[in-house]
């Protein structure tokens, strides 16, 4: 029989708690051979995954890295969504039928002291201990698909700007339509009263290359377009909102995910930047309109709505009657936007279909 010995070891990737060299087996593990270690915190970072256990806690963000985790024999595994990055891992053990329980960064720096201990190492401990404030990991199917479309969207519009530039180096007419870009996009420049400049047939060029792709680049925005559509059921409490289609819809699920991570309207609203930003000093209170310090994308998405579609939505067109003498211009449609925010919220937290009061 082995006697029971307690031994602590340290590498040039951090040091482990002491482990023992026990009864069952005569050699020294990382973890004993014949228990999981249940519990894991992990440290997520583009290039290592650190555990909070093990001899060894360093490892590779990549497949090896995940089997080596595997071997511990983990039940759960608790990190902080550290975006893409920690998105396949998640996924990868989730699949191998280990729980995934994710802390939210909020959650977390409130919880790192101020003074003291700040590395990696430690923060995989921290991770392991907060396991009851942890959230399951779920996959939001619609996340790729609408991070795709903002992307793309992102490309048409600096195609389209770019594209205005070179016409009004050549033409008096700047506009773009759908007629006007497939013939461009061919070379024909017939119907085009051009100046003859010297660098006409430079530009000219310029203009098909940019026609081209930026055709190419709707055509694929409407096909992810339709993707996203698929995916949002019909029945979802967001669509009974006027003025919220299924491409809205979509775009607000899968920027947002879990509605519940946000238990006040108020944080959902900082969320989408929409909050009143206000300085005070002493009784001078200064209004410097809203923070912009939330997700720019579901921020504009709700401006847009509350300016395009105020009129459909009984609550906005009140409010808007309303405030119209006191507020103009993006004053007013801003102030509209944090109303629809407010109503998108409570509708989808509640899980209640919208109703007008």
């Amino acid at each position: 029989m082995v006697e029971s010995k307690t031994e602590a070891k340290s590498s040039e990737v951090g040091v482990t708690n002491p482990y023992r060299r026990t009864e069952h087996c005569g050699k020294i593990h990382r973890y004993r051979c014949d228990k999981g270690v249940g519990v894991i915190g992990i440290d997520v970072s583009k290039d290592h995954l650190i555990t909070s256990r093990g001899r060894v806690r360093k490892y590779k963000n990549n497949k090896k890295g995940y089997e080596e985790i595997l071997k511990m024999k983990p039940c759960t595994i608790v990190l902080e969504p550290t975006g893409v990055y920690a998105i396949r891992p998640c996924q990868y053990f989730k699949e191998k039928g280990i729980k995934v329980l994710q802390v939210s960064p909020n959650i977390l720096s409130r919880e790192k002291e101020f003074r003291g201990k700040k590395t990696d190492f430690y923060d995989a401990e921290k991770l392991e201990n907060m396991v009851d404030k942890a959230k399951e990991y779920e996959y939001n199917p619609l996340r790729e698909l609408v991070t795709l479309y903002l992307f793309l969207k992102d490309i048409e519009v600096k195609y389209r700007n770019r594209l205005k530039r070179a016409l009004f180096l050549v033409s008096d007419n700047d506009k773009i339509s759908k007629e006007r870009l497939e013939k461009l996009a061919k070379g024909d420049f017939t119907q085009e009263e051009l100046y003859q400049l010297e660098y006409t047939p430079i530009v000219l060029e310029e203009i098909k290359v940019l026609a081209k792709t930026l055709l190419e680049t709707q055509e694929k925005l409407e096909e992810v377009r339709r993707m996203i559509e698929e995916q949002v059921p019909q029945d979802h409490v967001l669509l009974s909102i006027p003025g919220v289609g299924k491409l809205a819809a979509g775009v607000i699920i899968g920027i947002v995910g879990d509605i519940k991570r946000f238990p006040k309207p108020e944080s959902f609203i900082a969320y989408c930047g929409l909050d009143p930003l206000v300085e005070r000093s002493g009784k001078v209170v200064v209004s410097k309109g809203i923070s912009k310090r939330g997700n720019k994308y579901l921020r504009s998405l709700f401006y847009f709505l509350a300016e395009m579609n105020y009129s459909k939505n009984p609550t906005l067109l009140k409010f808007y009657e309303a405030h119209k003498d006191r507020l103009q211009g993006k004053k007013l449609y801003t102030a509209l936007a944090r109303k629809l925010a407010r109503i998108v919220w409570s509708v989808w937290y509640n899980n209640k279909p919208y109703e007008p009061k």
